[in-house]
């Protein structure tokens, strides 16, 4: 049989898709979805298992928003192709490059941006702390050091905008286009500039490995695109949730929870990146469900992380809870190659150094959550004193 229909209203899937995620695990696990013209999995095990058949959901998608607007980049790509690539950039994000060089990068930048919050009463978690945050962290990894973390944030969510258009808004897609000029444009600058043999960004371990430019171009716009927005959302979130939350925040202070309990759960519970589009490339059935051809899959991580049947009170914020099959960063093949970086850069270095620095931090407004394919805060607004 195809997959059974489900309708949703979009705008409020993309305020709170929590709900209709829930009833669809629960009545219709593997739904058409007729709004977004694809065919949703809702089921941490069946995400699980089908992500790992890249011979029937293929990540390479030439008619995919990403692909059109970024260029075929590596997560767009299987097999021998992905692996090469992935190899490729290995120098760069591997345990050690982050352990030894990003995180003192990383110390050294977030230093520099709560030295400049110091002193006010109320700031924006999102705007005055974890968008700069980012920001510098990955004008680092990308080697695009040449670039306003301003800029930085800015092309990332017109790219993360442009990918999840799928509504087709033409001033999204031109707003896209025009952040992709701006990052190809300063990493010519870059290549012009000259790259150190001993230099570990992305762009340089990339030239060093024989990657085509094209290919290096659209790499470093995939790493933008994922490597700003998700941790700023996460650090932004991570910090309302500890601040509504206040208990483990003490725990947190008395060391009897360890932040990166604290940063898996949040991935967990709203996951950032919240869903993963495939292309199916041969007729399959699974679960009595059958997909066809060229049919558009999303795995959807957000939802997979809220399955009940996996974990208990699921929609519940508890970093004391087992996270082991969560699939926060994926569960294939493409798993996410920068998330030694990002537990790093969040729950080893922004998140200490803020609520270290600012015990007293509070919540002095309300905080709007918003997104379905990526999720994450407007603003949290806080009292620092």
């Amino acid at each position: 049989m195809v997959a059974p229909e489900f309708h949703i209203d979009l705008p409020s899937f993309y305020r709170d898709p929590y709900p209709d995620l829930a009833l669809m695990r629960e009545n219709t696990p593997i739904a058409k979805v007729p709004s977004l013209g694809a065919t949703l999995i809702t089921k941490r095990d069946d995400i699980f298992v089908l992500e790992k058949k890249v011979d029937v959901f293929s990540s390479d998608q030439p008619d995919g928003l990403m692909t059109k607007l970024m260029g075929q980049n590596m997560m767009r790509k299987d097999g021998k192709d992905h692996r090469d690539e992935r190899k490729a950039i290995f120098p760069s994000m591997s345990a050690e490059t982050v352990k030894h060089v990003w995180r003192h990068a990383f110390e050294r930048s977030t230093k520099e941006v709560i030295s400049r919050i110091k002193g006010q009463r109320e700031i924006d978690i999102v705007k005055d702390f974890a968008m700069p945050v980012s920001a510098e962290a990955l004008k680092y990894v990308t080697g695009l050091t040449n670039m306003a973390w301003q800029e930085m944030d800015r092309v990332s969510q017109g790219m993360i905008d442009g990918c999840a258009n799928y509504t087709g808004d033409q001033e999204v897609e031109a707003n896209c286009h025009d952040c992709t000029v701006s990052i190809d444009a300063h990493i010519t600058e870059r290549i012009e500039q000259g790259l150190d043999e001993n230099d570990l960004s992305l762009l340089a371990v990339q030239k060093r490995g024989g990657l085509s430019d094209f290919q290096t171009r659209a790499n470093i716009k995939l790493t933008i695109s994922g490597g700003q927005n998700e941790p700023r959302d996460a650090i932004a979130g991570i910090t309302w949730a500890l601040l509504t939350h206040r208990h483990f925040l003490d725990d947190l202070y008395c060391q009897n929870l360890t932040y990166m309990q604290v940063f898996e759960e949040y991935g967990r519970w709203i996951s950032p990146i919240g869903m993963s589009p495939r292309r199916v490339s041969r007729e399959f059935t699974y679960n009595d469900v059958r997909f066809n051809v060229e049919d558009r899959v999303f795995f959807m991580f957000g939802s997979g992380n809220r399955d009940e049947v996996v974990f208990e009170k699921a929609d519940q914020f508890n970093p004391y809870r087992d996270n082991t099959k969560a699939i926060t960063f994926g569960a294939g093949p493409h798993f996410c190659a920068g998330a030694w970086i990002s537990k790093c850069l969040i729950a080893e270095v922004a998140l200490p150094m803020l609520l270290t620095s600012f015990p007293a931090i509070r919540l002095s407004g309300n905080v709007i959550f918003l997104g379905w394919a990526f999720r994450g805060p407007l603003q949290v607004p806080v009292f620092l004193e």
